[in-house]
């Protein structure tokens, strides 16, 4: 099974929602496009259900309605694209002209370190394992730091994964300070010259405010070891969160500003929509999405394939407007 059959497979719950959703729209949410803008209702009460969210919603029925497209399936896909970008590039697109080749394929941090965050339960760990498999087959060499001691057992599970793919792993002992396992490893890592370092950190504490405070603290320190990095902090979210997991993401983005998310478990849920107010909201880029445990099933996120497979359509190279 291709990668494009396995993301239309994991986002069958969220096209049945949409579908469910669709009222009088009948089996299929593309039945929509035969009946033109009447039934614009009945697709505004399905994205939402869809957790796209009402700005979105608004604005995405606002360009079909603007839409020089004659068809009203393009209108709606070219829309749902244009939201699963951040402002600069939505607003690039509609300066110059939508184009398909302009959707990230390929993601290169920026620098050298990357903290993962995220709460506990959402797979930081296996994601970091999958990452690490990504990039390695990437040509770049990869470092693990096992950040998370508060979690039992979740360095020993960084350290199987990191026997498993050959990549180094710098831990800690279980309780002990993650910002001196940060420091730890990003030291490391300037020494040997290591591509990328991923560093897992904590998804509990005793309370939010000491997580987040946590948080902020490996960030300093991993700057103090190897000074401009991180240069990327990616949050992991789990798809069946849906708006929770939004709210999650505003909490972690106010204590240590993120720079990407990354998506899993969306072969899991009917909400695949919630991609959408994640881009609007915190104004930050999808990097990865997750629709099954295998490591080849996180790969990049590609906005336009996104949309593709959930509306289960192959769509041919749009032309720019």
């Amino acid at each position: 099974m291709t990668w494009l059959e396995r993301l239309r497979d994991g986002l069958s719950k969220t096209r049945k929602q949409l579908n469910d959703s669709a009222g009088n729209l009948g089996n299929d949410l593309r039945d929509v496009f035969t009946n033109r803008l009447d039934s614009i209702e009945d697709l505004e009460y399905a994205l939402i259900a869809a957790d796209v969210g009402r700005a979105a919603t608004e604005e995405i029925l606002e360009d079909i309605k603007a839409s020089d497209k004659s068809n009203l399936q393009e209108a709606l896909m070219e829309a749902l694209t244009l939201q699963l970008e951040p402002d600069a590039r939505r607003a690039q697109f509609r300066k110059l002209g939508f184009s398909p080749d302009a959707s990230r394929t390929v993601v290169d941090p920026k620098g050298h370190v990357v903290m993962v965050v995220g709460v506990n339960g959402v797979g930081k760990t296996t994601t970091i394992a999958k990452l690490g498999e990504y990039y390695m087959g990437r040509g770049k060499t990869v470092m693990f730091a096992a950040g998370d001691t508060f979690r039992a057992a979740a360095g020993a599970q960084l350290g199987v994964w990191g026997e498993r793919l050959g990549v180094p792993v710098v831990q800690g002992a279980d309780g002990g300070d993650p910002a001196a396992v940060a420091f730890d490893g990003a030291t490391a890592r300037a020494a040997r010259g290591t591509d990328l370092l991923f560093i897992d950190t904590a998804g509990r504490l005793h309370n939010k405010h000491n997580l987040m405070e946590e948080l902020k603290k490996v960030r300093r320190v991993v700057d103090k070891a190897d000074p401009g990095e991180p240069t990327e902090v990616w949050l992991v979210l789990d798809a069946v969160t849906g708006q929770n997991g939004l709210a999650q993401a505003k909490k972690f983005h106010e204590a240590t500003p993120i720079t990407g998310v990354i998506v899993t478990k969306l072969d899991g849920t009917a909400k695949g929509g919630i991609l959408v107010p994640i881009v609007r909201e915190l104004g930050v880029p999808i990097k990865f999405i997750g629709v099954g445990e295998r490591a080849e099933d996180l790969r990049p996120f590609d906005s336009r394939e996104f949309v593709r497979a959930l509306f289960d359509v192959d769509v041919p190279q749009a032309e720019a407007r």
